[in-house]
């Protein structure tokens, strides 16, 4: 311990601000004198209260006398996660002494299994109370609205809401369009949401996230986003049922993850012709992107194996990708026990079958979780016959027993049924 008490103050902070929480870096102040005060600096504040049979009042007070008396400038981060004993108006003194203290990052995090009641954020959060923030994060709680003062994010350009109760759809339009330089945001719908269109308008918004808790919202058509951004760079949208209309034609978009039940909400994707990296999960081909569309800008292409169509995904996605560089092939998520397995269409096999990208552009293939059924051989084949430029194929297998020989057996039937480039590196894991 000694030999650590003589490291500077900044690297022993930088220490103290990895311990799990608060009161493990208030406990260090018992080690010696040269940590008696180390804790009021500690850039990095975690709150949890965790306890399982508090005294009433015991973690809002604890919070109380070490938050402020935390001298620290500036606070880099400060977490909460609260339970059953903290309210708003814990909550809304907390906020008045993060400003004095400059937070940068704030997460307030409502545990559900110990808090069965809502709790609401004060609305001195949105009205200036927290002037420096650059990253907020809210989870599992209830927004409530003031319309006396208005909303003010001057610095906030990282915004997580996840599994939130807002008043109204036209307060998140307000909330968003006050965030001048928002370029992160994340929305996770949940069954408490009451809002049936969602506005976003936010022209420096660079990233997008949309969630929905799969099988929560129904398939409500009525439902939806409606999307102004038209910096976007980055868009992921998970699970989502209902609809999605773009103000803009989104040409800046680089790279997008699309985890779809459905793709009626799609019928504009072929138009997005900026797509460089894209990552598809889809349960069939039906209404998917008009026919004639195509992926120009796209390089690199990764599909989930999850799905009983997605070998048909795959093949009319390198159809319309004729520069395409790296292929990437994944089972994502559980396959569904009573569902048939994927087909391969004879027909793929002829010459006048193969696309474009397999004869001119693909250089890398890797195969994640990779099982060696029937369609899984048959695709593999065909990619290692019909790409004249790959470079690299990379197998990595998902085998449920830890037979060797079962292994060798797969490897050994793709080497016999392949004739890939003499030029292609071929790796095993």
């Amino acid at each position: 311990m000694d030999k650590i008490s003589q490291l500077p103050d900044e690297l022993l902070l930088k220490i103290l601000a990895m311990l799990p929480t608060m009161k493990d870096a208030v406990e260090t102040m018992l080690l010696s004198k040269r940590w008696q005060f180390l804790w009021m600096m500690v850039p990095r504040i975690k709150y949890e209260d965790s306890y399982k049979n508090p005294k009433y009042g015991s973690f809002s007070l604890f919070v109380d006398r070490s938050f402020f008396r935390h001298e620290a400038p500036v606070i880099e981060a400060l977490y909460f996660k609260l339970g059953s004993i903290c309210g708003s108006e814990d909550i809304q003194a907390w906020m008045r002494s993060a400003d004095k203290r400059c937070v940068r990052e704030l997460t307030i995090k409502i545990d559900t299994f110990t808090n069965k009641g809502p709790v609401l954020l004060p609305w001195s959060l949105y009205s200036g109370g927290c002037s420096m923030l650059v990253t907020l994060k809210l989870i599992n709680a209830v927004i409530v609205d003031d319309s006396a003062s208005p909303i003010s994010f001057p610095s906030l350009r990282t915004l997580s809401l996840e599994s939130m109760k807002y008043p109204s759809g036209e307060f998140v339009k307000t909330l968003l369009s006050n965030c001048h330089v928002l370029e992160n945001l994340v929305v996770e719908q949940c069954e408490a949401d009451n809002v049936i269109i969602f506005t976003v308008i936010v022209p420096s918004l660079k990233s997008l996230v949309l969630k929905t808790l799969e099988n929560k919202l129904g398939t409500n058509d009525a439902r939806g986003f409606v999307i102004d951004a038209p910096s976007l760079e980055n868009f992921d949208i998970f699970h989502f049922t209902g609809f999605c209309t773009f103000e803009n034609n989104m040409s800046k978009i680089v790279e997008a993850k699309l985890v779809l039940n459905t793709w009626k909400l799609w019928k504009r994707l072929g138009s997005i012709a900026s797509f460089k990296r894209l990552y598809l999960c889809l349960p069939s081909l039906k209404d998917m992107y008009s026919a004639g569309s195509v992926f120009s800008s796209l390089v690199h292409l990764k599909i989930c194996t999850c799905e009983t169509e997605w070998v048909n995904v795959l093949m009319r996605m390198l159809k319309d990708s004729p520069n395409l560089r790296a292929l990437k092939l994944h089972q994502c998520h559980v396959l569904r026990p009573k569902e048939p397995r994927p087909c391969w269409n004879p027909a793929w096999n002829e010459p006048s079958s193969v696309p474009e990208c397999l004869l001119s552009s693909l250089e890398t293939f890797e195969w994640v979780k990779y099982e060696g059924a029937e369609e899984e051989k048959e695709v593999v084949a065909f990619v290692f016959r019909s790409a004249k430029w790959l470079k690299k194929a990379t197998i990595k297998f998902h085998i449920k027993t830890n037979d060797t020989d079962k292994k060798l057996e797969v490897i050994k039937e793709l080497f016999s049924s392949s004739r890939r480039s003499p030029a292609c590196q071929l790796e095993f894991r």
